[in-house]
């Protein structure tokens, strides 16, 4: 069985222009004396690989401690795409899925809004790409509103270059932040 870390380190992580970057702070250190070693930390919820809810864009959507289990959890499919997903290709990617509800993008891609209708038709419960967000940088709410309006939960910056392009099992659980529109994920996949 071989597992596969997709996750970015916290403290190194890539942030999304204009995010805060994670910050660490030692509150006690077995090297100064101290009877432990104690670490705070402050981050946003979307920095390095994050998990977005519904409620990131849609008013009343679905917070991180509500999303379904099976969402973060079960067969994933790694499929290698270079620049813009087009209509088509989401076409070609959700047949090259079959029955698999997560589609995880390995390679530097972008969602275009006329792809994540597609996918969204298609009944995906998971998309994921290895940028800090999905679609456009400039301008990505439109792509958010049709993924996440229809319930597909976003798995952003994961990291994809050592994985070869096949079926998975991945397991993207966030932490369980009442109320939150999003959450830093330790996510990793098994090979099946």
């Amino acid at each position: 069985m071989k597992l596969y870390d997709i996750s970015q380190e916290v403290f190194s992580c890539a942030v999304y222009p204009g995010d805060p970057a994670p910050a660490r702070e030692v509150l006690a250190s077995l090297d100064t004396g101290d009877v432990c070693n104690l670490t705070a930390f402050s981050m946003c919820a979307h920095n390095g690989t994050h998990i977005d809810a519904p409620a990131h864009f849609v008013k009343g959507g679905k917070t991180v401690d509500a999303l379904p289990l099976d969402a973060l959890i079960g067969q994933a499919i790694v499929i290698f795409h270079q620049g813009e997903i087009a209509a088509a290709d989401a076409k070609r990617m959700l047949k090259m899925a079959g029955n698999i509800k997560k589609l995880l993008i390995k390679g530097d891609a972008t969602l275009t809004l006329e792809a994540a209708h597609v996918l969204a038709a298609g009944g995906i419960d998971l998309f994921g790409n290895e940028s800090q967000t999905v679609g456009p940088e400039q301008a990505p709410m439109a792509v958010h509103l049709c993924l996440l309006g229809a319930d597909v939960v976003l798995l952003e910056g994961i990291r994809l270059a050592h994985v070869p392009d096949g079926t998975y099992l991945l397991h993207a659980a966030p932490l369980n932040l009442g109320g939150a529109d999003g959450a830093p994920c330790r996510a990793t996949l098994m090979e099946l």
